[in-house]
């Protein structure tokens, strides 16, 4: 009758969360399946002491080669 008043009392789903590892390996994961599909390959660089990394991606990924051209601004007179 005043469930409006004081709220429902049923029990709301845990969520899991995700731990670092299980984060650093999902991402780990996603990028190998990325990188292993690109044409032409991209450079890895490993900067150890930093504990980071860069990817030097080409100038054009494959399916923006397939997209089309940005449509022009200029005005017809």
């Amino acid at each position: 009758m005043f469930k409006f008043l004081f709220g429902n009392k049923a029990t709301a789903p845990q969520i899991a969360r995700e731990t670092q590892r299980q984060t650093v390996e999902r991402a780990q994961k996603e990028l190998n399946e990325i990188l292993a599909a690109l044409t032409p390959k991209a450079r890895i660089t490993i900067y150890p002491e930093e504990g980071t990394l860069t990817i030097d991606l080409p100038e054009q990924m494959p399916d923006e080669a397939k997209a089309l051209p940005a449509p022009t601004t200029e005005t017809v007179n």
